[in-house]
């Protein structure tokens, strides 16, 4: 699968949860977005990756 423009490789049958914990990224920090869509972070736990999809993770940064 393609996330944030690099190719990567992880189980089948992986879930956005999943990848956000094998990433060491906070949910509550982040939007995801597969394939141009939007995923509802309430939706993270259920919404299973495929191989070709194109995943953008967008963090938020604290700061001024």
């Amino acid at each position: 699968m393609l996330i944030n423009g690099k190719e990567m490789n992880f189980d089948e049958n992986i879930t956005i949860e999943k990848l956000l914990e094998k990433l060491n990224l906070n949910r509550d920090k982040v939007v995801v977005e597969v394939n141009f869509k939007i995923v509802p972070k309430e939706k993270y736990a259920e919404h299973i990756l495929n191989h070709e999809d194109k995943i953008e993770i967008i963090s938020f940064v604290g700061g001024g």
